[in-house]
């Protein structure tokens, strides 16, 4: 590779995000529950409305224990009863069903906007993180806010209003009944504050260790081969296992606390019922109160176990939730290309083709980040249209740099680059982009079929596009090897076809597009000599009416440009034709003789 790129160590790997602050978390999570709020009061109604009928049982139990002593019938009383409890029932399970349902509609529409983010990502803030680290973000973290956005507020809220509607029907009985269970209650749930934190520490780390094992799978299954060629599937499983044991230890750690948490309520109410048992049975053999009330009160005791256990669940989820808004909110922050939607810029299959365009740097700095070498130092050329023009140099000359300042996968630092005499910042995105093929060194193909492949870039290309493309980079053949011809699927990142094969798909894909400036990165460095001398023609062709910059190592691609731009540390130090450098430039001389296969007299 001839690139500059950005040194990568593990100071680039890491988002350096705080976590946000209480406030920061509820402002965050209102944003996601807002357009559903109308649904989430819905569903906290009905689950008040099914709360309601529990209330009043304790009290129809007291109405029907006072009517037994009096030798009354109850059996008005206990339809009354059977109504409320299905009824209760049934609102509460619609209630239920709305909320799940708004859950998965907050983690849908999370999931959008952070691939929408993370696809208009600038490629510094790409090349700093991790893929598998975003991906888990996608995935795992946006599980996490299901239970938050929802389930958490409303449990919070339901739990809350049937909590002080218990404890009002509760001093209604006896206020010193109340008061010996709020003891209780207090004592309890201030312990379970302390417990809080420390599942959402616990839980942030699980899920940071979550994102390591994207990581180190990412890590693997892209290098399958590579991994099964030096043998390394066993060391490659300990990288895994010892993210999926870090995992375990702090979803371990997590799960310990949130067990303290909830059985906290469950001895809140043992506790409670305990001391009530004692100063309510006191009391009605003191004749202070009648034995209904003791066992109304008794009922409501053990109501207020869903109540409590719910805010518990909730303020638990709120804790999980949090530590994944946290890391849901450090994409969010993340550097992105300015979103443009307009698509009046894009090529149209048939439309007239403007002509080639002009490209000219203009003392041009550049480097990734402040503080690191650069990588471009008052580079300067100009390319005013049509012919092939090749950059060479040893690696790490920053040829590479040189498209991707044109693409604005990067800005300049300094200087300027035109493309039609306009400063590409200038440009808006899908113009500037919709008018430039380009074919990485990598020249990646994406799982799917062949056809999809080669629409990626020009989705409106019709049938004899395709046809005469596949012609020009003898890709016809393939395809009729292939059992299913241009639909058949080429495998994850290609790996159903060739290395040379899939260059080729990369071309095509790039001519498709139909570009007014081709930009190729070492595209024929894995082709043959036949394959790269018919491409190398139609190269030569598509420069009569196509501006077409080329990064080559090969002397056979060299000699046939019409213009060499010579690059050495970042500086253009040459620019001439093939005779011209090898007569008058010893670096380019010298790369003739030795790096390319020949010189050419």
């Amino acid at each position: 590779m001839n690139t500059a790129s950005a040194p990568m160590t593990d100071e680039t790997h890491e988002t350096h995000e705080t976590s946000l602050s209480a406030r920061e978390t509820a402002k965050a999570l209102y944003a996601y529950v807002r357009p559903h709020r109308w649904a989430v009061a819905l569903g906290l109604l009905c689950a008040l409305v099914g709360a309601a009928g529990g209330l009043l049982q304790p009290l129809a139990t007291k109405a029907l224990v006072d009517r037994l002593a009096s030798g009354e019938t109850i059996a008005g009383i206990l339809i009354a009863l059977t109504v409320l409890v299905v009824l209760g029932t049934a609102v509460k399970a619609f209630g239920a069903y709305v909320l799940e349902r708004t859950a998965e509609s907050v983690v849908l529409a999370a999931r959008r906007t952070l691939v929408g983010r993370l696809l208009r990502l600038r490629i510094a803030e790409w090349e700093r993180i991790p893929q598998g680290d975003l991906m888990s973000r996608v995935t795992s973290d946006t599980t996490l806010l299901r239970a938050v956005s929802t389930q958490a507020v409303v449990s919070a809220a339901f739990g809350a209003v049937s909590f002080v509607a218990a404890i009002v029907m509760m001093a209604f009985l006896d206020v010193v009944l109340l008061g010996v269970t709020l003891g209780v209650v207090v004592l309890v749930g201030g312990a379970v504050a302390l417990v809080m934190p420390k599942i959402a520490r616990a839980t942030e780390r699980a899920q940071e260790a979550v994102g390591e094992i994207s990581v180190a799978l990412e890590r693997s299954l892209g290098a399958f081969r590579t991994v099964k060629a030096s043998g390394a599937e066993a060391r490659e499983t300990a990288r895994v296992d010892a993210a999926a044991r870090r995992a375990w230890r702090h979803g371990v750690k997590s799960a310990k606390w949130e067990s303290v948490a909830g059985s906290a309520d469950e001895l809140a109410v043992q506790l409670a019922f305990l001391a009530v048992l004692a100063v309510g049975g006191a009391r009605v053999a003191s004749g202070e109160i009648p034995v209904s009330t003791l066992i109304a009160f008794l009922l409501y005791l053990f109501y207020l176990i869903e109540p409590v256990s719910t805010l518990i669940d909730a303020v638990s989820s709120y804790q999980e939730g949090a530590a994944a808004l946290s890391r849901i909110a450090q994409v969010e922050r993340l550097a992105t290309e300015p979103a443009d939607r307009r698509t009046d810029a894009l090529p149209r299959q048939g439309a007239p083709v403007p002509g080639p365009a002009s490209v000219r740097f203009e003392d041009v700095s550049f480097r990734y980040r402040p503080g690191q070498p650069y990588v471009h130092q008052q580079v300067s050329f100009e390319v005013l249209g049509t012919g092939m023009t090749a950059f060479v140099g040893p690696s790490g000359a920053g040829k590479s740099t040189v498209f991707a300042l044109i693409e604005r996968f990067h800005e300049a630092t300094g200087g300027r680059v035109l493309i039609d005499g306009k400063d590409v910042r200038d440009w808006s995105l899908p113009e500037l982009r919709s008018a430039i093929g380009y074919v990485e060194q990598d020249a990646p193909v994406l799982a799917g079929t062949l056809r999809e492949n080669l629409v990626f870039a020009a989705p409106g290309a019709t049938d004899d596009n395709i046809r005469d493309v596949l012609a020009r980079t003898k890709l016809d053949s393939l395809v009729e090897r292939l059992p299913h011809g241009l639909d058949t699927p080429v495998g994850h990142r290609g790996s159903k076809l060739s290395g040379g094969e899939r260059q080729r798909v990369a071309i095509a894909r790039a001519l498709l597009r139909r570009p007014r400036l081709l930009l190729l990165d070492e595209a024929t460095s894995q082709l043959d000599a036949v394959n790269e001398l018919a491409l190398r023609d139609v190269v030569t062709e598509v420069a009569r009416e196509t501006t077409v910059l080329v990064v080559a190592h090969r002397l056979s691609t060299v000699t046939g440009a019409d213009r060499i731009v010579v690059m050495d540390g970042g500086h253009v130090r040459a620019v001439g034709t093939h005779e011209e450098l090898v007569a008058r430039d010893q670096l380019y001389a010298q790369l003739a003789a030795t790096q390319f296969l020949a010189p050419m007299r």
